[in-house]
């Protein structure tokens, strides 16, 4: 076990604890871009959109699925309360890759019965999806089109 600091990571969401771990790194999709926190950050808030959470892990990289909720840091306690989040192993890949075409469909329709900000979101789970298995996989590219991070 390290001496190093280190952050004690939770991610919970209303189906129960997903993750409880203590880490060296956390990177998690805020709103405005990608924040990384290490032991010692600052105290805050913020909301989190869908996207990857990675964190580190006795010095190897893992990632997480989440969509949509809150992050807060405070004394070196990350809580990250998501609608969902999902681990690599639990996504199929085929599944999100048909959703996420359904999704671009819906989005296409003009005047269709689909309400846009639905159909944005699961194109955008749906992307997170793919993007995590990839990034767990050690194929495809590091970020999702249209991620910024900062």
């Amino acid at each position: 076990m390290s001496t190093e600091p280190r952050l004690q990571l939770e991610v919970i969401t209303p189906g129960g604890v997903v993750l409880r771990e203590e880490v060296e790194y956390v990177e998690a999709p805020g709103v405005l871009g990608y924040v990384g926190i290490l032991p010692g950050h600052a105290p805050f808030l913020t909301r989190i959109r869908s996207g990857r959470l990675e964190y580190r892990l006795d010095g190897e990289d893992h990632v997480l699925a989440v969509h949509w909720g809150y992050l807060e840091v405070l004394d070196d306690d990350v809580v990250v309360l998501a609608e969902t989040a999902e681990r690599p192993d639990d996504i199929e890949l085929q599944r999100a890759d048909d959703a996420l075409r359904r999704a671009r469909e819906r989005q296409e329709e003009f005047g269709a019965a689909y309400d846009p900000l639905r159909a944005e979101r699961a194109a955008e789970r749906a992307r997170t999806r793919i993007d995590v298995v990839r990034a767990q996989s050690g194929t495809g590219a590091d970020d999702p089109p249209g991620a910024t991070r900062n």
